[in-house]
């Protein structure tokens, strides 16, 4: 059995197919592992929701800040943004399934040797404190997804991470570390507005991955979201966005052995 982790599909439909023959996937041994933003800004996010559906146990998919997106949109807690490309998906007849199947896919995902999220982990926790508080939001979360999504847009920002918050700043502050963070502080202060390439970053903030938190030293931990820093593959950081909705490249890692696989943009 082999491991291919994803980048950000964005409903890159044709570009993901492509990418899917070119590693000569086989649902019935190998594994695909996606890091969230399955949906929106590229053309067929219906389409690439019903394809990672239909592979069931073959394929695992965190959330993306996207992803969330699209379930607020779904539950009427959200406005549409320009540049959305969610209507084909709002439209569908079986809108109601695929919602109900997003809203219950993990934030996290683990095994022994490796995370696989969408953003990243807060410099601070180690990777047995990042999958338990993934599993606290997760279970708000499937429990309630719209009153989740609706608590997501409270406040100006979400807080900072404290592991004494409580109620809707904890949640907010763990689901927008788990699908937005990028850059922060070597205290773990967020900066979510910067995406741009990371020798750009605001002075005294650098990558998450940077920061040698303790995560470091057990995990590799796989991600996406930011298509500005591109793909690196290193001993404790796999990043795969590397911007294929953005007319670049849709790639895949083998896990296994760190095998490069990429599909350009159509």
């Amino acid at each position: 059995m082999s491991i291919y982790a994803i980048g950000d599909v964005q409903g890159c439909h044709d570009e993901l197919r492509r990418l899917v023959d070119r590693i000569r996937f086989d649902p019935s041994r190998d594994r695909l592992w996606f890091v969230g933003d399955l949906v929106n800004r590229g053309p067929r996010s219906l389409d690439v929701l019903r394809y990672v559906k239909g592979l069931g146990a073959a394929a695992v998919t965190v959330l993306g800040n996207h992803d969330l997106h699209l379930l607020a949109r779904a539950y009427g807690v959200r406005k549409p943004k320009e540049g959305d490309t969610l209507d084909d998906v709002l439209a569908a007849p079986d809108r109601d399934d695929l919602v109900a199947w997003l809203a219950s896919r993990p934030l996290l995902h683990r095994t022994d040797d490796y995370v696989l999220v969408h953003a990243g982990l807060h410099p601070t926790w180690d990777a047995a404190t990042a999958m338990a508080l993934a599993a606290e939001a997760e279970e708000t979360l499937h429990g309630s997804p719209r009153e989740t999504v609706a608590a997501l847009r409270r406040g100006s920002a979400p807080p900072q991470w404290d592991p004494s918050l409580r109620g809707d700043d904890r949640l907010r502050a763990i689901i927008a570390i788990l699908t937005r963070i990028r850059t922060c502080t070597a205290e773990g202060v967020l900066d979510l507005d910067f995406a741009g390439p990371p020798d750009q970053a605001p002075h005294g903030r650098r990558p998450w991955f940077d920061w040698p938190g303790p995560w470091s030293s057990e995990v590799t931990v796989v991600f996406g979201h930011w298509s500005a820093l591109g793909l690196r593959v290193e001993p404790h950081a796999v990043a795969l966005d590397t911007g294929c909705v953005w007319g670049k490249a849709l790639t895949a890692v083998r896990v296994d052995d760190g095998s490069v696989y990429k599909q350009t943009a159509l």
